[in-house]
């Protein structure tokens, strides 16, 4: 599967290199050109553009902190329909953490339905949100000798895309419904990154275990 990738932090580095290592063909485009290429030299990926990695995949990664979403996917070209079609996988949270508290958009609604917003056409995902970029870095990523459960919810139409780069990773995709329920994902994540901040181990924080195993979660020990 051709992936671009819109950003060129941790959470990219983590789950792109997971990708690549599946067989998967990876462009990262970020806002800092020679940022992005090194990361993608890093890992076996291609850097361009950020407009570039948007046209260049069947699904895209947007791994861009909150305050800079919106330039991100302007120079994307997303409202212009680069996204149309593709699968768009939202990885971000929405969070201001002066207060730990959630930012919100029009009528309550959350980042990934931003991002829909933004992105016309798109078959926007919310996944990826619940765990720090160390987890996403283990290979794969299993705590207790179980796998991780991902959940992730959006578009009907991109959910088989995602469930893929979901086991892709090692993981086990945790299907918890529509674009709306990304609201509640995001909220979710508010906690673990209150307790990231304050010195909790990222291995240990709200690592979900398998669904069909025990479907209990897994807190810090």
């Amino acid at each position: 599967m051709k992936i671009g990738v819109l950003g060129a932090g941790m959470m990219t580095e983590a789950l792109a290199a997971g990708w690549v290592s599946a067989g998967h063909d990876v462009l990262i485009g970020g806002r800092t050109p020679g940022r992005a290429a090194q990361l993608a030299e890093r890992i076996g990926a291609r850097a361009g553009t950020l407009r570039e990695a948007a046209e260049f995949g069947d699904a895209v990664l947007i791994a861009v902190r909150l305050a800079g979403l919106e330039e991100t996917l302007r120079a994307a070209g997303a409202p212009e329909g680069t996204l149309a079609g593709r699968t768009v996988i939202d990885c971000g949270n929405a969070v201001d953490v002066s207060d730990f508290s959630q930012v919100t958009y029009e009528g309550g609604s959350s980042m990934a339905e931003q991002v829909a917003r933004l992105s016309p056409g798109a078959h926007v995902i919310k996944a990826f949100n619940q765990a720090h970029a160390a987890v996403w870095r283990m290979r794969p990523p299993v705590v207790d000798d179980r796998p991780l459960a991902v959940p992730f919810a959006g578009d009907p139409d991109g959910k088989a895309t995602a469930r893929t780069l979901i086991t892709d990773l090692g993981a086990e995709p945790l299907d918890a419904g529509d674009i709306t329920q990304a609201r509640h994902l995001e909220a979710m994540a508010i906690i673990v990154i209150r307790l990231l901040f304050s010195g909790y181990d990222p291995l240990s924080v709200f690592a979900f275990s398998s669904p069909g195993r025990t479907g209990e979660a897994i807190t810090s020990r």
